[in-house]
């Protein structure tokens, strides 16, 4: 994991991260939408959106789908963090502290959707360009089966460059979810409600802001396995 020592003049900053058709992104804004309720200055982010070399990518995504190598991969890993360097530089070193930050998808993806880099090298990669290390990464998953039908009954389908059959969803999924247990992701499986969903992890958000005064690093805190039905 890429780490970065909180200081307390910084905006907390929270991505949300998962296989195609988890709910991120619902659950997101189920969660920007409570801490607004609480009062909270939120900001809600997107990485593709803000990305400024993402037309860029998505070039290079296309032909590592028509032709997959690792050079190439590794390429679209190098060119997807200096995306992350710029946001972190232009957008988010700009916020201010005590703003709670959610950003849809940051680096917590690519250990679902790189399939040749390993994802350590993923994190180097990310490192050595100094992207800002999540104080809360959220991993959201579910089923492999589930997911997949809910990506393909949504308006766009599945929208992916890289995600092409049932089985490679699979993979990317079992993949993700070792990832999050290894580096300590918080887990949201998300199975029943994205209202119960988000409002576990706005408790948990809550818990560590009032624990960081205390001295203690986001990242020191124990992520709780959060359980959620849809």
């Amino acid at each position: 994991m890429i780490k970065r020592e909180f200081r307390t003049e910084q905006s907390l900053f929270i991505s949300f991260d998962g296989p195609k058709g988890t709910g991120k992104t619902t659950i997101l804004d189920g969660v920007h939408n409570k801490l607004k309720a609480l009062g909270r200055d939120v900001v809600a982010l997107c990485e593709k959106e803000l990305d400024p070399y993402r037309a860029d990518t998505i070039e290079l995504l296309e032909q590592l789908s028509l032709a997959p190598n690792l050079a190439l991969e590794t390429h679209i890993c190098e060119q997807l963090a200096a995306g992350r360097a710029w946001i972190t530089t232009h957008i988010l070193d700009g916020l201010h502290s005590g703003e709670i930050v959610l950003i849809d998808r940051w680096y917590p993806s690519d250990a679902a959707f790189r399939r040749l880099i390993p994802f350590e090298q993923v994190l180097d990669i990310n490192r050595s360009r100094l992207v800002r290390n999540p104080d809360i990464a959220v991993a959201v998953t579910c089923a492999a089966s589930m997911s997949w039908d809910r990506a393909h009954s949504r308006s766009r389908g599945l929208n992916s460059h890289v995600i092409q059959s049932f089985e490679q969803h699979r993979q990317c999924t079992e993949v993700f979810n070792l990832a999050a247990e290894k580096y300590g992701w918080c887990a949201c499986i998300n199975d029943r409600t994205v209202s119960a969903a988000a409002t576990e992890l706005v408790s948990h958000i809550e818990r560590v802001t009032k624990e960081i005064p205390s001295g203690l690093s986001p990242v020191q805190i124990r992520r709780p396995l959060l359980t959620h039905n849809t």
